[in-house]
């Protein structure tokens, strides 16, 4: 028989435990803190005819997210 590695019990707890806190940290965080991590993640416009972030297409991906 081979012996299959298992996490223990407690230690999936505290991993979920540590999920809920961080979620809820994240919800709890100040306006501001917020919106400057969206716009340090937010890529910039390009110049020219390329792609174009638009409302509507931001919309799109907002619905998209789990």
């Amino acid at each position: 028989m081979s012996e299959q590695s298992r996490i223990p019990r407690r230690t999936f707890f505290a991993g979920l435990g540590m999920v809920a806190a961080a979620g809820v940290a994240a919800k709890l965080a100040p306006e501001s803190a917020t919106s400057a991590l969206e716009n340090v993640l937010s890529p910039q416009e390009p110049d020219g005819d390329s792609y174009r972030l638009t409302e509507h297409i931001k919309k799109y991906y907002r619905t998209t997210t789990i």
